[in-house]
Order: structure tokens, then sequence, then C-alpha cells
């Protein structure tokens, strides 16, 4: 635990630990932050919009706030888009990067890895991201000291109406106290959530503010729907009476006409009749209306997600759904780099210097999803490089296909007889010398140089050492140069010739190759050691 030095937010201002350990924005039904929520939406015309608009802007967000919570509210559709927004984010894994290999830094990352694997951490972000549509987010940080420790127990939405923006620069955001008055956010205590639709003004840069137009002709279109279709929609009732009717009848007459529909039964005279005309041109001026809401809709998918494949049926199949969704892969990786950002500065920074004091470096939360790998590009090349001589390890390869290790007792792929614990011997494979059988004193290659007489300065001179390496491993590699020479004959092109390649060998062993290599090397090595030790003699 560090000791009481002082610790400074993002913006530069000291942390003070008794302020940590308080809530401060909790809500109260009788102050000023009041869960109750005003309705600016009912009845809302432009002159209206517009003046919602220009409050905000000026400092005073109040309507706008309470505008975009009703938006998402009455639009299915504005809901449905922004919550997918938020729930691509808040449901990617979070990692957390070490400042540096150092023990200390490992365990401050494994610390908050801990508490990342809380249930919660979910909806947390989730309410964090509330930013994306209103422009920006508070989110109170509840700490836990019950045993010494500093620890986020939980993290808090509050309500955006209650903070403002500062009056001096309409930037940085202050909090409304029990007195009404604007206050700067304490310092350490709220994560402020900051993500951009456009630049500008943070209560200009949300969402909300374009969708609010978007939803304002909608409403207008569906009232005008449902008033034509109320008008419309049902046949028109027409009655009738017959020559000489009194007054009464004709009251009759109306009462049954106008509360058939309702009702859907009525008793008139026999003298009297009631017709249902029906409207035989109302269904093109419905799909008028149905055409403009949907139009306005894709406006809304198009600020949201930056797209519309994903959320209205057009045309174009499967290539444009792909590069629709790539659309909406880079704002997620907006929103994704954006959240951390808002966490890093605002929590981890903090958490970090109460538990551990002031640091050069500090961890970083990471929130992407893995790259995808072509892993058939992988296999394919694999199956080019490794018969080459490219070493690879077999646990690396099995990570990056996410396979597991098989068990001695597991049956292989490929593998023909029962598993016995033990690799099925390779009778034509040839064995490899034991150590002591390569020792100076009494070793020779296969092709009867004696390696202790080179050692001593007698080479044979009459041999390349290359065409030596290449006779000693002649034997291995003739059958394979063979059949090389019969594929080069039949292929009809690079791509088959590889097939064939890969077909024949899908699994080399060049074990025995790589043992004539490391004979030639070792004899290379003992002759060059020999030809310096002539020359510095004959320097003598």
């Amino acid at each position: 635990m560090a000791g009481q030095t002082t610790l400074l937010d993002r913006w530069g201002r000291p942390i003070l630990r008794k302020t940590l350990t308080e809530e401060v924005a909790a809500a109260t039904l009788g102050g000023v932050r009041s869960p109750l929520a005003g309705y600016p939406a009912d009845g809302l015309n432009p002159v209206r919009l517009a003046q919602i608009l220009r409050e905000a802007d000026a400092g005073d967000p109040l309507r706008y706030l309470e505008l975009a919570e009703t938006i998402e509210e009455r639009d299915p559709h504005y809901l449905g888009v922004i919550s997918t927004r938020k729930r691509s984010v808040s449901q990617i894994d979070v990692t957390v990067e070490a400042a540096s290999d150092a023990p200390k830094d490992a365990e401050i990352a494994e610390m908050i890895r801990d508490w990342l694997s809380r249930d919660e951490l979910t909806d947390e972000l989730f309410d964090v991201l509330d930013a994306v549509g209103k422009g920006v987010s508070f989110t109170e940080i509840l700490w836990d000291t019950s045993e010494g420790q500093w620890r986020p127990a939980r993290l808090e939405w509050r309500d955006p109406r209650w903070f403002r923006p500062g009056r001096v620069d309409l930037r940085s955001p202050m909090m409304i106290d029990d007195a009404g008055q604007d206050v700067p956010l304490p310092a350490g205590k709220f994560i402020h959530g900051l993500i951009r639709a456009k630049s500008g003004l943070p209560i200009r840069a949300g969402l909300a503010r374009i969708a609010a137009w978007s939803w304002m002709f909608k409403a207008f279109t569906q009232r005008d729907w449902a008033i034509f279709t109320q008008t419309y929609g049902q046949p028109l009732r027409l009655g009738k009476w017959a020559p000489g009717a009194s007054e009464a009848d004709k009251e009759t007459l109306f009462r049954a006409v106008a509360n058939i529909a309702g009702d859907c039964a009525a008793i008139i005279p026999e003298s009297m009749s009631i017709d249902f005309v029906e409207t035989q041109s109302v269904g093109s001026s419905m799909d008028l209306y149905e055409r403009r809401a949907d139009w306005l809709d894709r406006q809304i998918s198009k600020a949201v997600l930056g797209q519309t494949t994903t959320t209205d049926a057009v045309s174009g199949g499967h290539a444009v759904s792909k590069e629709h969704r790539q659309v909406q892969e880079d704002i997620e990786r907006a929103d994704a780099k954006a959240l951390a950002g808002s966490l890093n500065q605002d929590l981890i920074r903090t958490w970090v210097q109460l538990e551990y004091g002031p640091q050069e470096r500090y961890p970083r939360l990471i929130i992407a999803r893995p790259e995808a790998e072509d892993l058939k590009q992988l296999a394919e090349s694999l199956g080019v490089l490794v018969p080459l001589g490219l070493r690879v390890a077999e646990s690396e390869v099995r990570d990056r296909f996410g396979l597991s290790d098989p068990k001695p007792s597991e049956r292989l792929l490929g593998q023909t007889t029962a598993p016995t614990g033990e690799p099925p011997e390779d009778k034509d494979k040839p064995k490899p010398e034991e150590p002591e059988a390569r020792a100076p004193e009494d070793a020779k290659d296969k092709e009867g140089v004696d390696l202790q007489q080179a050692s001593l300065g007698a080479p044979d001179p009459g041999r390349d050492l290359g065409d030596r390496l290449g006779q000693s491993a002649g034997a291995d590699i003739a059958p394979m140069i063979d059949t090389l020479g019969t594929m080069l004959d039949a292929a009809g092109s690079l791509e088959e010739l590889r097939a064939m390649i890969l077909t024949a060998w899908p699994a080399l062993d060049v074990s025995a190759l790589a043992g004539h290599l490391e004979q030639g090397l070792l004899t290379a090595d003992l002759a060059g050691r020999v030809a310096v030790a002539d020359e510095a003699d004959d320097d003598t």
C-alpha cells in the first residue's frame, strides 16, 4: 500500500481519499438529483426542437438529455441499432497489458485481470457506452476499502442530467451539487465517457442530436398514417332511409351507422338499409407513409451503424452484407478504443496510484476482438516450408489452430494402429548414431573419413567437402530426386506440381538429411580449426 502521497487525476486535480469512500452522486427524490424526468418530446415540433438544441449548445443540456432518453424509449428502431452498437463493444473480452515484465508490474496486471473477471462488468461497460447516444456519460466509481485495500466495488451509472459542461469552455464536466451549483467532478470518483460521432463540443457529438430530427419527422408520419388508416382503412358506412321517414327513424339509422364499427351489430327498420363502400385507391396512399417511415429508419441505421444491411433488407446479397459488416466493425473498433481510453485514464490509473502509488508507466486495458487468421494459408505455407528444413515448434502450431496436445493413449490422425503410449517405430528410418559413436577418437563419417585424422591436420585433400556431403546424403534423397523428376514431367503447372509434392510427402521426415548436414558442418568446423593451426605453425 502506498503512503499518503499526493495523487493527481488526468486533469491534474488532487485525489482526496476521504472523498473516494463517499457516494457523491446518488439520486434523491426530493433533491436536486431527482430520478423523475420531464418529457419534452410530447408535442414536439421543429421550433421546439431547435430551442432544445440551442439550450444544450449554451450549456444547459437538461431538456436535450431528457429528449434523448425519450427517443430511445419510443422508437424501437433507434433503440435496436443503438443497443446493437453498445452491446457489440461491451461484450468484447477485456485484456490487460502489463507496463513491463518486471515482477511488480506483472502483479499489478494480475490484480486488474482478477477484477475484470466479474460478471457485472458487461452491464457496467454498457452503461459507460451511454455516451454513444448522448455524447457523454458519467459513471461513479464506488471504492471498496473493507480490508485496507483499494478496489472498485462497482461502477454505478449516473443520470447525465445531473451534470453540465463548464460555463467557461463548455467542455469540462461539472457536477450539480446539493445546492444546485456547478462544481468540478471529485477527482478519482467518475469515469467520464466521451464518444464522438463528430468533432466539436461533447454535448453536440452524440448520435441522439442527429436522431432527434429523424425521430420527429417519423412521428409526424406515423401520426398521419394512423389518422389515414382510421379514416380510410375501414369501409364507408352509408345509411339509406325510405321516402317519408320520420326524424326518429333517421336518428335510429344514424346511431346504427355510427355504432356498427364498434359494436359490429345494429337493428334498423326493414325500410332502411346500410351499405359499406370500400375505397379502391387506399393501398398506394398507405404505401407512401410506410416508405417514408422506412426511409427515415434507414437514415438512422446509417448514422448509428454506418450501414443498413444488418438492420434492413436490401438488395445486393452476401457481398454487400460482407462489406457493410466491415463498416460496422470499423465503428466497433473505434468505440472500443474510446472506451478503453476512458477506463485507463479514469479508473486504472487512479486504482494503481491508490494501491501502489504513482508509477512511471501504468498497465493498459485493451478492448479488441482477436484478428482472424487465415489458417488455410498457414497450413499450406507449413506444407512447403517444413519439408525444406524450416523448424517449427508443434506447440506453436497447435496454439494457432486451437488444438490441444494429444494424450499418449489417444489415437492420432493418420495413425493406423492402436496407440501404445509410444510413437510407432519407422523401420526404414536410419537410426541416429549414439553420441559415443561420434567421439573424436573413434568416429568415422559414412565415407570412411577419419574425423580424428582430420582434427590432426590430415583431411582428405582429393575430395571437396560439398561432394562428400552430397555422396553422404545421396542414398537418402536419391529416391526423392527420381520421384521429383517424374512429377516434373507429368505436372502441367507449378500449382499442380506443388499439389503432387504435398500428396507424396505430407509429413516428410528430414531427420536423416539433418544428420548428414550436422556431420558435414562438424567436419567443416574441424577442417577449419586444423587449417588455422597449420597456419600458426608455419608462422612460428
